[in-house]
């Protein structure tokens, strides 16, 4: 294994990105994302997404050169366009939107329509947070998953995230995928040629399987069964129903070389808490909850192994393989 600084990493990706066709500012802030997510530990929406998205710039499933746009808006309410671009731009200007919009109104909703992969959707929200803001997230993507009593793939592992500011320390911030594991952790053991634990997933007859490209090819199963597919259900709806967005049965998967343009949908939630109970009474309350869950020992809040992860990270630089290390080096030239 081979230690990378986060800076040079930085440096690859965004040179990768550029060198695919997209635009400075979209790979900057691409670049952003795909390392933080690294540096956390969720490798899954890391490194492992560059070669994919440097393919989507070159064969048109992406438009490197598209600018995020705001096509709908009241009061604190408020559509972007996408235009086809990577999310990262969108997600940022979507963030921007929701900040100023909660702090006006004491809530806001911001929606994302033609759209490709938001990768790690806890980063957003725990910027939120950290002004102040109780924020959720979610995310469709291309079908994975059946609907509850169906056995073909019709929606996505649709990501949720959350996150709750605190007086004195880091947010609290949830974020997870609605399938029994993140479909990048399947697709990073398929880049690796490991096998997959059972339950994770079906291969393409219905059949359980730990064969990882087997996984890729046919379904992923539901955290919590039927429960969790009717929560996918629920994140479906409100990232398409509400922008206008493509459902996750209309998406080619990302897996493919060739495909469509995804057009998929986010969907962003921003409270003041001093809009309702007032700020002093939330962080009292998240306080409350806080001390009653440490009390028990070997208690970790939410979010605190992923900024550990990022702190080492950061001091310690990234840790990968040297044959992905020499791909990200091939892809930025």
């Amino acid at each position: 294994m081979t230690t990378l600084p986060l800076t040079e990493a930085h440096a690859l990706v965004a040179a990768a990105l550029r060198a695919a066709g997209a635009a400075p500012a979209m790979a900057e802030a691409t670049a952003d994302a795909l390392v933080a997510a690294e540096a956390m530990g969720q490798g899954g929406h890391g490194l492992s997404r560059v070669a994919m998205y440097c393919a989507f710039l070159r064969n048109g499933r992406a438009d490197g050169a598209a600018a995020p746009t705001i096509i709908a808006e009241r009061g604190g309410a408020a559509l972007i366009s996408a235009r086809h671009g990577l999310a990262y731009p969108a997600l940022l200007l979507a963030e921007a939107e929701v900040f100023r919009r909660a702090t006006e109104y004491g809530i806001a909703c911001v929606g994302i329509t033609d759209s490709q992969h938001s990768g790690a959707m806890g980063l957003p929200v725990a910027r939120l947070a950290e002004r102040g803001l109780v924020a959720l997230a979610f995310t469709n993507s291309p079908s994975a998953m059946p609907v509850p009593g169906g056995r073909r793939p019709l929606l996505g592992t649709n990501p949720v995230a959350a996150a709750f500011p605190r007086r004195d320390g880091p947010p609290l911030v949830v974020d997870l995928a609605l399938s029994a594991v993140a479909r990048g952790r399947v697709m990073k053991a398929a880049q690796e040629g490991t096998a997959i634990p059972e339950g994770w997933a079906l291969d393409a007859e219905g059949a359980p399987t730990t064969d990882a490209k087997a996984a890729l090819g046919g379904a992923m199963l539901a955290m919590g069964g039927e429960k969790g597919a009717a929560l996918a259900l629920v994140v479906e709806l409100l990232c398409v129903a509400l922008t206008g967005a493509a459902f996750g049965f209309e998406a080619d998967s990302f897996f493919k070389d060739e495909g469509n343009r995804p057009r998929l949908g986010h969907f962003l939630l921003a409270v003041d808490p001093g809009a309702l109970a007032g700020t002093a009474v939330y962080l009292d309350r998240i306080e409350a909850l806080a001390e009653a869950a440490l009390a028990d020992p070997g208690v970790r809040l939410p979010g605190d192994r992923r900024r550990g992860l990022a702190a080492r990270a950061g001091a310690a630089g990234l840790t990968v393989a040297p044959a992905a290390l020499a791909a990200l080096r091939g892809l930025a030239g």
